[in-house]
């Protein structure tokens, strides 16, 4: 099965949060921050959106930060992915 997103939106994976710290302290699982790190998956195909010409700026691939409570969470084959719109993501990591 496979997502395919409409407008401006797209479906990012979220990346693992790290267990440790830096300097070697094991973080417990209630403890772990939501990562806001994701990588893409797929892309919409932008075109008019509210009335606003709206290109795409990200690709598959690329490792994306995204709001922290933007999204919707959506469970696919045992994996967890996100749909959010394309202005929900703040930076593309390079």
């Amino acid at each position: 099965m496979k997502l395919v997103p409409l407008g401006d939106r797209v479906v990012i994976k979220a990346l693992i949060a790290e267990e440790t710290t830096k300097s070697g302290i094991i973080i417990p699982g209630q403890a772990k921050e939501k990562p806001q790190q994701a990588e893409v998956v797929a892309v919409g195909p932008g075109g008019v959106v509210d009335g606003k010409e709206v290109t795409m700026q990200v690709k598959p691939g690329d490792k994306v930060i995204y709001s922290k409570y933007s999204g919707t969470e959506v469970q696919l084959e045992d994996e967890e992915m996100i749909i959010v719109k394309q202005s929900d993501i703040l930076a593309i990591i390079e």
